[in-house]
């Protein structure tokens, strides 16, 4: 009995010919699908045929069949696309792409059976990633495309960057086809040519505005450019390539031109500084800070302006314009500088390297200290005594030179006190509670004694005055 049931399969196998039939009847189908003329096709027997041959061991004539089929539609539809004229290339390029996918998306469905099982049991590309090599192989990599393809997405990016207006959503749907396509081949295709370009043309842009503009109009045009790229990432370009082309940008308008920018005459860094130009100084903080080097360059420049100027100064006008100068440049790191410790540090360095210059800051100082507490405090209030204090003790800390410092001031205070022209005690007493908490042990306690002599005899006067 089972001999005679294995006769019956062996008797109920395919007939030969129906392989060449089926594939007859799916190849024409396919035929229909690329020319929109699918609609009255019966996919479940086409679905069924297909299942067929692959059940039979005809998978490999159905896989190869798809690939001879597919490849001769595209070699049509790229016949299509190179014949397109000017603006209609990129548009016919973008239809027949869609086109392409639809078709590829019904073939897919139709052989279902041989993508879930030839397919994988052979180790063959999937029918979906099967149709997009051979569109790349076929359309992209066409002679007659190729090059133009790329010429024409290059062109429209610089149109744009020359105040153009292009079809975005267009470009959209170009560049996502070559990404679908694989990323190495959006890269070969149009990102690596795209980058040179931009680089080129930045280049370009760079060295035009740099030799006609003043610097804050310069530092405006390269943020207006880092915005207007990233605006195209935004809309067309791959998010992949968003790093890449900000560092074009940065390289091309910043980098390669920072020490020209810093430098630049009656606009650079030093005319911000003078002239508190906040905005400005603000923005160069910013756009430096995406390179290497730039906020050192900023800082550097900042430091050897400070020390150049501090050197020239009169010294009678001298400590008021440290404290001056200093609130000026604290108010600049916090502002524009984003509070940087590294400026803060720089700040601090060339204060204390201009104030050492001087052998006479430790007198300066002094005399600035005998000037606020002989008379220049009368009628300020004990809030803004301390003010002014804590800004002597800051440039006291400064001082390398401290004994020098204390002698000198020890000089002064006897001399108001003596005189009487120590137009307020607290401040007096403030001021060498300052100057002890920071010396410590070294600090001349025979200064407090000084006051304290001073202050009693003072209460002894007024107590024998009241008595009479």
């Amino acid at each position: 009995m089972s001999n005679s049931r294995t006769t019956m399969v062996a008797k109920t196998a395919l007939d030969p010919k129906y392989a060449d039939q089926a594939w007859e009847k799916l190849e024409h189908a396919i035929h229909q699908i690329y020319n929109h003329n699918d609609s009255y096709l019966n996919f479940e027997e086409l679905y069924r045929s297909a299942y067929n041959m692959v059940l039979h061991k005809f998978g490999e004539k159905l896989y190869s069949g798809l690939v001879t089929t597919m490849t001769a539609h595209l070699k049509n539809i790229s016949k299509s696309i190179e014949d397109a004229q000017g603006g209609l290339f990129l548009e016919e390029l973008d239809r027949k792409w869609n086109d392409h996918n639809k078709a590829l998306q019904t073939i897919r469905d139709i052989l279902m059976y041989m993508d879930r099982t030839f397919v994988q049991s052979t180790h063959k590309t999937p029918v979906l990633e099967l149709g997009l090599i051979l569109w790349r192989d076929n359309v992209i990599y066409s002679s007659k495309i190729r090059t133009r393809l790329h010429d024409t997405l290059l062109e429209l990016v610089l149109r744009e960057r020359t105040g153009k207006v292009i079809d975005r959503g267009l470009m959209r749907n170009i560049i996502k086809m070559l990404m679908d396509l694989g990323s190495s081949v959006y890269q070969e295709e149009f990102e690596r040519p795209f980058l040179e370009v931009s680089a080129e043309f930045y280049r370009g842009k760079s060295q035009k505005f740099v030799e006609c503009s003043d610097c804050d109009e310069y530092l405006k045009e390269a943020e207006r450019c880092l915005d207007e790229e990233m605006e195209r990432v935004t809309h067309y370009l791959d998010a992949t390539s968003k790093a890449k082309i900000t560092n074009v940008v940065e390289k091309e308008m910043i980098a390669d031109r920072m020490l020209a920018l810093v430098h630049m005459e009656n606009s650079g860094l030093v005319s911000m500084l003078r002239d508190d130009k906040y905005e400005d100084l603000g923005r160069m903080y910013d756009l430096f800070g995406r390179v290497p080097d730039g906020l050192s360059t900023v800082r550097d420049r900042m430091t050897s302006h400070i020390r150049e100027i501090g050197k020239s100064k009169d010294p009678v006008q001298f400590v008021q314009w440290l404290l001056d100068e200093k609130d000026k440049y604290d108010k600049i790191i916090s502002s524009a500088f984003d509070n940087n410790q590294t400026f803060r540090n720089a700040l601090n360095s060339s204060f204390e390297y201009f104030i050492n210059l001087n052998a006479r800051s430790p007198e300066f100082i002094s005399l600035f200290v005998d000037d606020k507490l002989g008379n220049g405090l009368e009628g300020v209030g004990e809030e803004d005594v301390e003010v002014i204090l804590d800004k002597v003790m800051m440039l006291f800390r400064y001082l390398q030179e401290k004994d020098a410092f204390e002698k000198y001031y020890g000089q002064h205070l006897a001399e108001r006190l003596l005189s009487g022209k120590t137009v307020s005690a607290y401040a007096e007493r403030s001021l060498m509670a300052k100057l002890k908490t920071e010396r410590g042990c070294q600090f001349n306690s025979k200064l407090e004694g000084m006051l304290a002599d001073t202050e009693i005899s003072q209460d002894t006067t007024q107590g024998l005055s009241g008595s009479q």
